[in-house]
């Protein structure tokens, strides 16, 4: 059994996340927590003192989020009725970062799945600001669905790494388990630098073939170049259905989450990103 959080905050884009999911997993026993986290515009005293509901207030915010939540599951099951998913609700006040991080702790969760914009996202941003602090929080993969994507079966995913990392040490494994379960084809992507691999690249990059031996996969080359460059590069010449990537210390992704705004990027308003945390 699979324990999957998709976060709502009741849009579109967020419902269509959960869609998202559900095909995804369709074969797959799973748990989908539907998450909803709200922090009042305007604090109340009973707020700043902690949730009404913990004072013996009434707490409008959460009956409505109760409410809506409630709405949103049986939308889903009305969708897609699998006998194999169960839907369950909670409604948090907190950030969602925080609540996500409690949640992941407290319900052995194995995976995040959420919209890359809410109802006000910019479509110049690369991810909206939830999601950014998802994925600086989690210690699970988490996958980033955009705005309005269609379902598509992920039968190429595009996996850009620098071997810096011990892919013993991140979550690999569920990448390796969910191309295997859809008959895809991983494709490793390297830049090469100008001097080639350090002999710890080396090392990291043979441990890594050994735990695709039995993938269907293929290792890419490419010649010295922004990264940027080469993920648009590589899915002009040949589309594939899902990014994945290892979310580590002085990374790409690390570096996107400092720039405020990241504009022309080109990726993110195609495919889904499944971001791996690296755990040390």
């Amino acid at each position: 059994m699979i324990r999957i959080v998709v976060p709502t905050d009741f849009s579109e884009n967020a419902f269509n996340a959960i869609e998202y999911a559900a095909i995804l997993f369709k074969d797959t026993t799973c748990i989908f927590y539907l998450l909803h986290a709200y922090t009042p515009p305007i604090y109340r005293v009973d707020y700043a003192l902690g949730s009404p509901g913990q004072l013996g207030l009434p707490d409008g915010h959460k009956y409505s989020a109760e409410a809506a939540l409630d709405k949103t599951r049986k939308r889903i099951k009305a969708k897609y009725d699998n006998p194999i998913h169960e839907y369950v609700t909670h409604a948090a006040f907190n950030t969602l970062g925080d609540e996500m991080k409690t949640m992941i702790n407290k319900e052995n969760i194995d995976l995040v799945i959420m919209g890359t914009q809410g109802a006000t996202g910019a479509k110049e941003i690369l991810f909206g600001s939830n999601t950014v602090q998802v994925l600086n929080k989690a210690i699970v993969p988490v996958l980033a669905v955009p705005s309005d994507y269609g379902f598509n079966p992920p039968k190429r995913i595009l996996f850009p790494t620098d071997y810096e990392v011990d892919y013993a040490k991140t979550d690999f494994g569920f990448l390796l388990e969910l191309s295997k379960s859809w008959g895809s084809r991983l494709h490793v992507m390297h830049v090469s630098p100008p001097d080639g691999l350090t002999p710890q690249q080396k090392k990291n990059k043979a441990n890594l073939e050994k735990l695709m031996l039995e993938s269907d996969h293929l290792m890419h080359d490419l010649p010295d170049q922004e990264l940027i460059e080469a993920i648009n590069l590589f899915q002009e010449e040949l589309p594939v259905d899902m990014l994945a990537m290892i979310k580590n210390k002085h990374s790409f992704l690390e570096r996107l989450f400092v720039e405020p705004v990241i504009r022309n990027i080109g990726l993110h308003s195609k495919i889904p990103f499944l971001v791996l945390p690296y755990n040390l």
